[in-house]
């Protein structure tokens, strides 16, 4: 049996990269779906991905290592649910258009995201598959590191983490330092990361790690675009 092209609601970061791998590697998503492309929410006027700050350019790259398509959503600074389900919505149909009827998500474990995705598939006859759903986040960190996964975080909710995870990459000393009551995944928005090597790619990304910029309760690590290979 041919496996069901699938698209992937990809974010960049480590939630993401693990459901990929989980996608390619795992039995019973390996045998029945092919992911075929990615699809990424980028903030118009910054260029970056929504709410991870990373820039465009390395997106492109990081879909580039991945072997996949990107298909970019433009949504406009603050943007309001109303015109993010638009544009989202646009993007989708034009998928299914092409046979697409499944799309995949990172999500772990938040309840009410999961359904909201799923309300607004189904609105265009689609559905979704969650392949680290109720998974236990302390375990999926462990694998991350076990898998030989490599990211950065990127974006840190100042009340909750203090701004000198912003940069740091996560390794066991990371999420030995993670407060009490922080997700060891983010999962709650603690902080946003960028996967920049691991199984998933076919070489690691090349960027050096730039300014720290605050914008109201987020510390945004800004990643630069080439230079030295990150150190082992």
């Amino acid at each position: 049996m041919t496996p069901e092209p699938v698209l992937f609601c990809w974010s960049g970061g480590k939630d993401s990269a693990m459901a990929l791998h989980a996608m390619r590697t795992q039995a019973e998503y390996r045998a029945a779906y092919c992911v075929t492309g990615l699809l990424t929410s980028v903030t118009e006027g910054y260029d970056r991905i929504s709410m991870h700050g990373v820039r465009r350019e390395l997106l492109e790259t990081q879909a580039g290592a991945l072997g996949l398509p990107l298909r970019q959503v433009l949504i406009p600074p603050e943007c309001v649910n109303p015109v993010y389900e638009a544009r989202m919505a646009e993007a989708v149909l034009a998928e299914r258009a092409r046979g697409i009827r499944r799309v995949v998500f990172g999500d772990i474990f938040l309840e009410d995201l999961r359904a909201y995705r799923e309300q607004n598939l189904a609105k265009a006859g689609m559905s979704g598959i969650f392949p680290l759903w109720r998974q236990d986040t302390r375990e999926l960190a462990r694998r991350f590191i076990a898998q030989s996964f490599r990211a950065v975080a990127v974006c840190v909710d100042m009340r909750v983490l203090g701004r000198q995870f912003a940069g740091r990459e996560l390794d066991e000393s990371f999420f030995h330092d993670l407060p009490p009551g922080v997700d060891p995944c983010g999962e709650n928005g603690e902080f946003h990361t960028f996967v920049f090597d691991g199984p998933i790619f076919r070489a690691p990304l090349e960027f050096s790690v730039g300014d720290l910029v605050e914008r109201g309760a987020f510390c945004f690590c800004d990643l630069v675009p080439g230079g030295k290979e990150r150190a082992a």
